[in-house]
């Protein structure tokens, strides 16, 4: 009843204004005339929003020094206090989260294999935030004076490790990073002509200056902005497409008239002679869909989607286990927000990918517009699609959009490279007398550094052919083989040394072995194209994650390491005597909050990840009534993402947005609050005794 109720309310919107049939294409690829935009445009969203958000940011930063008595110390710079409440730590998952691929790569395969894409790309790489809150946890358990996850590493298994899993780190900031950039600049060139290269390189100037400035702190607080931002253009998004234009039954109808035309009928369609529709760079989203269940997109049942999906649960593993960024979310959030921050994280970043493709995604197949798998594969879907529905305004939001997620995870990324560096390379090999200074010193110089080597990594990986799908795809086979290692370190006290190195490396070479072998054994040679079919990744993603697993395990069983978790804390030294949110630990709070993460991330993820998936099975291809519901829960998903992220932080910061104000205006933050409990308690006085 619910269901036909939701169906009835989303048939009476308003009538598409222009229908697919009307499209008229000029040119053989979306964007392959001329850009929507001005260059001018381009430039002012890559240095103007850059600068804008710098000055911002680091205002705010300096307002909280100056009128909280916070002092900016080494330890605040990389660890923002360790004193985080909920709100800011889930806006700062959903931050780091929300890559160039969030926006980008979940419209592309929602574009390939319909609406199992949009669904696993958001539950394959949702579970991943969710379990890692239990070793968030276990941070504040056994290592609540840690900055890096390295050192960690290097307290329990010693300097030979150490030097593996840093390498690994390091790796999986590149990886991260580089993807980025490497989405953010197609698109800008895409929009507005602004030259790739141009744009890769000054695309991360936007990040250095707030980050440089403020450390930690302010790269939260821009994360807090940037994710608000993006929040409130996915519902404009998806409100535009499911509320404004169209409606569930004309979409619907539409995907369904698209998968019965005929390779005549799409060359029709497309104006286009001898173009074949699938399986090379000039096909289009047109006829059935190869191995969906009755050719349509409206259904889970996709090999293609299900195998997408396992190589996206199994390679964001590596993406967040071995991320220094997530590490350093959990350093520095309070115990009781470092579980619940972390669950709601994955609660409202799962929102992003589900709600924005399954808008953008699918309608972009539903009208018929001509982009090009190579421009899906470069993640110009949501573009191509926004400038359609919106005209110029269009492109500019998703321009924005895509600007926001880039610096706001960029500056996470530079701070985990910065931390790992000095911490984890300058204090321990380099200087082991490193002052406060030093350290702070080492951190700004690694941020320019690594940011701007960034902006020329991903101008090559664009020069030797690689895109952002390839690129994401290929993730898990490089930093896979390190998940199983960590985890055990943190969770197992028998988890041995020599094992976590040689599973570390074993796997990897397995990984990069059975990849290569699948890839040539599909195509008789090993090229980009075949290493980037999706049963030569999910080969290699499956090897790394799996093989460094029972390496480990068998090492340890063979020689435990019996590890006193009394250990880790001790060999740790803070580099300033801060003492910040070291006073919380409180063993019955760590102990509570440690299963409450445990039932709900474990719960959570079964949902996720195996009973939605069955439950959606007997559907078959979807109804209307169906894909009506299953709108209407990505719409719903999305308003309640938006509105936790945007309130939550606020209402939880009253206090410290409290001081500021009371500083700026001259007044004495310590003595207003003096009054105000006195007042609190006087009133409380007047109610007992008018009540007795």
């Amino acid at each position: 009843m619910y269901v036909a109720l939701v169906h009835t309310i989303t048939h009476t919107l308003p009538e598409l204004s222009a229908m697919s049939d009307t499209i008229e294409f000029t040119k053989d690829s979306y964007f392959g005339g001329a850009p929507p935009l001005d260059e001018s445009v381009g430039w002012a969203v890559i240095i103007g929003f850059g600068l804008v958000f710098s000055i911002i940011t680091t205002f705010i930063v300096w307002l909280s020094y100056k009128y909280t008595g916070t002092k900016e110390t080494s330890e605040h710079f990389n660890t923002a206090g360790r004193s985080v409440k909920t709100g800011l730590t889930a806006a700062v998952i959903v931050s780091q989260w929300t890559w160039a691929a969030t926006l980008l790569q979940s419209s592309n395969v929602a574009w390939q294999y319909g609406v199992s894409g949009p669904f696993w790309y958001a539950s394959g790489a949702t579970i991943q935030v969710l379990l890692f809150g239990v070793l968030a946890i276990r941070v504040k358990e056994i290592a609540p004076k840690a900055h890096t996850v390295c050192e960690m590493v290097r307290v329990r298994w010693g300097l030979g490790a150490h030097k593996v899993f840093l390498t690994f780190s390091f790796m999986a900031n590149i990886i991260v990073t580089s993807m980025l950039i490497l989405g953010g600049a197609a698109t800008v060139n895409a929009l507005t002509g602004v030259d790739y290269r141009l744009a890769s390189f000054f695309i991360p100037w936007g990040v250095i200056a707030y980050t440089t400035a403020g450390g930690l702190k302010a790269t939260f607080l821009a994360s807090y902005i940037h994710t608000t931002v993006i929040m409130v253009i996915l519902v404009i998004m998806i409100f535009q497409v499911y509320f404004k234009s169209y409606g569930t039954d004309q979409i619907f109808d539409m995907l369904n008239d698209i998968i019965k035309k005929t390779p005549e009928q799409c060359e029709a369609h497309y104006a286009i002679e001898g173009v074949s529709f699938y399986g090379d760079g000039s096909s289009y989203a047109c006829g059935a869909v190869e191995d969906n269940e009755g050719g349509s997109y409206l259904t889970m049942l996709s090999k293609g989607g299900t195998m997408f999906g396992i190589i996206n649960i199994v390679g964001n593993f590596g993406t967040v286990f071995v991320d220094q960024s997530y590490w350093q979310s959990a350093i520095a959030a309070r115990p009781s927000a470092a579980s619940r921050g972390y669950f709601l994280g994955g609660v409202v970043w799962f929102s992003i990918p589900f709600a924005l493709a399954t808008s953008l995604g699918l309608v972009s197949t539903a009208l018929g517009l001509n982009i090009t798998a190579d421009e899906a594969g470069s993640g110009l879907v949501p573009p191509a699609v926004a400038h359609h529905l919106f005209g110029p305004a269009g492109a500019v939001l998703v321009l924005i959009m895509l600007f926001m997620a880039i610096v706001s995870t960029g500056s996470a990324e530079a701070i985990a490279v910065s931390s790992l560096v000095a911490y984890d390379i300058y204090r321990p090999y380099v200087n082991p007398a490193a002052t406060g200074d030093d350290i702070l010193r080492v951190s700004r110089i690694v941020i320019v550094a690594f940011l701007l080597l960034m902006g020329v990594f991903s101008i090559v990986l664009n020069e030797i052919g690689l895109n952002l799908g390839w690129v994401y795809l290929f993730m898990g086979i490089a930093i896979g083989s390190a998940v199983a290692p960590l985890w055990n370190m943190m969770t197992w006290k028998d988890a041995s040394a020599k094992g976590a190195i040689c599973a570390a490396i074993g796997g990897s070479i397995i990984a990069v072995i059975t990849w290569m072998i699948i890839a040539s054994a599909q195509s008789g040679e090993i090229t980009i194209d075949s290493l980037g079919t999706n049963e030569a990744m999910l080969g290699g993603n499956v090897a790394a994650l799996s093989s460094s697993a029972i390496i480990h395990y068998i090492m340890s069983k063979i020689d435990p390491q019996d590890y006193d978790w009394k250990d880790m804390n001790a060999g740790l030294v803070l580099v300033e005597a801060d003492m910040s949110g070291l006073d919380q630990d409180d063993a019955a709070e760590l102990k509570d909050a440690k299963a409450w993460i445990t039932k709900r991330g474990y719960l959570l993820s079964f949902v996720l990840i195996v009973l939605w998936p069955l439950l959606s099975i007997p559907a078959g291809v979807f109804t209307k009534t169906y894909f009506c519901f299953w709108v209407f829960i990505a719409v719903i998903w999305g308003l309640f993402g938006a509105i936790t992220i945007a309130v939550l932080p606020i209402y939880e910061s009253a206090d410290e947005i409290r001081a500021v104000l009371y500083g700026v205006c001259g007044m004495e933050y310590e003595k207003k609050m003096e009054y105000e409990l006195a007042k609190r308690k006087e009133d409380a006085t007047v109610h007992d005794v008018s009540s007795a």
